[in-house]
């Protein structure tokens, strides 16, 4: 799985707390509205990319996914990144993102759409595509909007819906001058109405709450994309799409796409088995994929099988990648190990890594609910002591992608909205993070009282949670636990003299994926120091301590397989913040218990999760900035403000920038309010998610995808004797 991700619009949806934290501030001057501002995509999307006429007819593209989706409805709380994969390819959207992630007309299903009127209402005319028929010969028309604005309106609880944005602002839709004319007026303006109705569901799923709630769940049987639903084989672990015959389009070119359920740490193996075609995969697989592509191969320990000693295997198992277990099997299992290692290289060579930055940016969070970080001065502090270019050096530069720090909240660099708002907040300054931390009343030599024994109490402001939680055994030691700056000898893991020359062997090779080798070159001196190590030039000398008590931030990760990229970054933070004075404890928990328990749950300090750009800020970014507010039951609404951190004046700007018609007016003041976000300083954007897709060489118009939104017809296999011209990306 991804760890540092969450799901798309389809997840963004409310929760209710019993903590909160609200602050306010000045208004600040905001962004400029030249839509210059926005610039580029810092990478293009990598997808192989050649005419339809040299791509084969026929074939079955089979494709990786997380899971079978629980729910085929995009508009259900459990919805995932494979029910929308489902929906872009069988359902209509008026609306699809450009490789800009924008939204520009989808010409299968529109001829055109626009605001004809904006008083005394606005009103959206939608002119469709004469030839737009569902799979059971019926006409897309008004019949099909006015059910999924019912369903999504939020006024019958009957429907159970994740969000209602948007389409609670329309007043009544009705047929236009002819049966391919949609009328939609709205009851308040809505800036973005180009993010309704895509997908675009059957009257027959939308029409009644039982059809919304349970019908869609595993099946559709009318569609409406150039593939159809075959099937969901839960046991087989397989979503099959099928062409389908009454597309009016271009017609598909595969016959099947399978959507096939596996873990990331089994995709390398299922690529090289054939199981896969096309897979999502984590840096050290695509390392891998890129080796046996070299064709210089992974080299080989088994020459004279009979002499290598044990340690040689180990120390190249080591060097390779391999997990402890495999390591310490003994030799011969770890001979058949390394020789179906080899024999995967051998059918990787098949295959390419395409890649490109997804439409996410991974953040620092801050929970502003209690604790230290309730102060806004600590919070600013903590980024202000963040070299977050470094940190993006660190996760993208070994992967060949351009590395840039993400400058706003609610877009990324060639997105109309975006602007670098990072200013209001200020870049890396040691001094001024020391200088607010003292003006909050820490400082340094301060009287510590003795401090709860390990597990009583904990860090985040809901503390009690971690009595109830099993947190899982890791390298930190018992509950995952380790402190940065502590002697090792208080719970770290100690490696024997034989493990230490064997990472010495390996020469740190398997740790260039995510950057872990860039650790000796870029960490804060005495990060991980003994007790008497000398301080760091410019760092705080000595503990920081406010009314007897240390000042310790609880960082939480996630432990599972995929995580070492956040286990990186998060080390690198805590050696920045050591250097003024802050003192980071890092648990890690598992990776079921996460986010829900964790990150939702408010039972943290510090946490590295990351959440999607899309082409509708003002709408979706919302829920994730609005200021925390009192339910009626005495609970605190955080909707998806996991921070708690939140104000009046940023609500506003996104109220306004919601229904403003004016496209310039509305990225100006959604670069406002992100400006406001940086000043609050709840969450800090990192670097833009690195997008890595191990993909069969032959596959074309098929692969890391970036902003745009996949082209589903388009997708097939390489005629023989056809050419892939290089991939932009790479030149």
């Amino acid at each position: 799985m991804s760890h540092d991700g969450v799901g798309l619009r389809a997840v963004m949806r409310s929760v209710a707390f019993l903590t909160a934290g609200a602050l306010a501030v000045p208004l600040l001057a905001g962004c400029g509205s030249d839509d210059d501002a926005a610039g580029q995509p810092l990478a293009k999307q990598d997808i192989a990319p050649v005419a339809r006429d040299q791509v084969a007819a026929g074939g079955t593209l089979k494709w990786a996914v997380d899971a079978v989706p629980e729910t085929l409805n995009t508009f259900q709380a459990d919805a995932d990144a494979g029910t929308t994969r489902v929906a872009q390819a069988v359902l209509p959207s008026m609306f699809r993102e450009d490789a800009s992630g924008r939204p520009v007309a989808n010409p299968a299903y529109l001829e055109s759409a626009e605001v004809i009127e904006t008083e005394p209402r606005q009103v959206v005319q939608y002119k469709l595509n004469q030839q737009a028929v569902w799979s059971d010969g019926r006409e897309i028309g008004a019949a099909d909007f006015v059910a999924q604005w019912r369903a999504l309106s939020g006024r019958d609880s009957a429907y159970w819906t994740a969000r209602n944005a948007g389409y609670d602002r329309i007043e009544k839709i009705e047929r236009g001058a002819n049966d391919l004319q949609v009328r939609v007026t709205f009851s308040r303006p809505y800036a973005d109405w180009k993010s309704l109705f895509s997908p675009l569901y059957p009257k027959d799923v939308m029409g009644t709450p039982d059809a919304f709630n349970d019908g869609a769940r595993r099946k559709l049987k009318v569609t409406a994309g150039p593939f159809s639903l075959q099937k969901v084989d839960t046991a087989a672990k397989d979503v099959v799409l099928a062409r389908n015959p009454r597309w009016w389009g271009r017609p598909a070119k595969l016959d099947q796409i399978v959507l096939h359920a596996v873990p990331r740490e089994n995709r390398v193996a299922a690529l090289a088995d054939g199981s896969l075609d096309l897979a999502e995969v984590d840096a050290s697989d695509a390392e891998r994929i890129t080796l046996a592509t070299s064709q210089k191969g992974a080299g080989s320990p088994l020459q004279g099988a009979g002499k290598t000693s044990a340690k040689r295997l180990r120390s190249w198992a080591l060097a390779h990648g391999f997990d402890s277990e495999e390591v310490h099997a003994g030799k011969k299992k770890l001979r058949k190990a390394i020789t179906r290692y080899l024999e995967q290289q051998q059918e990787l060579r098949a295959f390419d890594v395409r890649k490109s930055l997804e439409p996410a940016y991974t953040q620092l969070a801050l929970n502003g609910a209690a604790g230290p970080l309730a102060d806004d001065r600590v919070r600013r502090a903590v980024a202000r002591a963040l070299n977050r270019e470094e940190l993006a050096r660190i996760v993208l530069t070994p992967l060949g992608l351009p590395a840039a720090a993400v400058g706003s909240h609610l877009a990324l660099s060639g997105q109309a909205a975006y602007g670098d708002g990072s200013g209001a907040l200020g870049g890396q300054d040691t001094q001024e993070a020391a200088s607010l931390l003292a003006d909050a009343g820490w400082v340094a030599g301060g009287p510590v009282k003795e401090e709860k024994k390990k597990g009583e109490k904990a860090a985040g402001p809901q503390s009690g949670k971690r009595d109830k939680d099993k947190e899982e055994e890791s390298e930190g030691g018992q509950d995952g636990e380790y402190i940065v700056g502590e002697d090792d000898s208080k719970g770290r893991h100690h490696e024997s003299a034989e493990e230490k020359r064997e990472k010495s062997d390996e020469g740190g090779k398997h740790l260039a994926q995510d950057g872990r080798q860039d650790l000796k070159r870029g960490s804060a001196p005495g990060a991980y120091a003994p007790k008497g190590t000398a301080a760091p030039a410019g760092a705080v000398n000595g503990q920081l301590a406010k009314d007897g008590k240390a000042l310790a931030l609880r960082f939480v990760l996630p432990s599972g397989p995929g995580a070492e990229t956040l286990n990186t970054v998060a080390e690198q933070i805590s050696g920045m913040l050591e250097k003024v004075g802050i003192r980071t404890t890092i648990t890690k928990v598992s990776d079921e218990s996460y986010f829900k328990d964790h990150i939702a749950a408010g039972d943290y300090d510090l946490a590295l999760y990351s959440w999607p750009s899309t082409a509708f800020p003002a709408t979706d970014a919302r829920p994730i900035y609005a200021k925390p507010v009192p339910a009626a039951d005495g609970s605190v609404s955080v909707e998806q403000n996991y921070t708690r951190v939140g104000t009046d004046q940023v609500d506003q700007l996104f109220d306004q920038a919601a229904g403003e018609l004016d496209e310039g007016e509305e990225h100006d003041l959604i670069r406002k309010a992100d400006s406001r976000i940086w000043a609050e300083a709840g969450s800090i954007p990192l670097y833009q998610r690195p997008q890595l897709v191990g993909v069969r060489k032959d596959l074309v118009n098929a692969g890391a995808f970036g902003f745009q939104t996949p082209v589903y017809e388009d997708m097939g296999f390489l005629k023989k004797g056809a050419k892939i011209s290089p991939s932009p990306s790479k030149g």
